[in-house]
């Protein structure tokens, strides 16, 4: 059940990131060349948040 929850939340969390990002890179009028880095960047990052949070709710006593 938590496993559920954790998934349904990361899809979300990772669109509304990846949608803040966006909209960061055009405010900025960052080149194009460079979005396909800073994207990268941050999801790998949220990433790695989101497997500690699983990591922390799961094994946790």
């Amino acid at each position: 059940m938590i496993i559920a929850f954790i998934v349904m939340f990361s899809v979300f969390y990772l669109f509304q990131i990846n949608r803040m990002t966006l909209a960061l890179v055009t405010s900025r009028e960052i080149p194009e060349e460079n979005h396909e880095k800073i994207f990268r960047t941050i999801n790998i990052l949220i990433t790695i948040l989101l497997v500690s949070l699983y990591v922390g709710v799961e094994f946790t006593p």
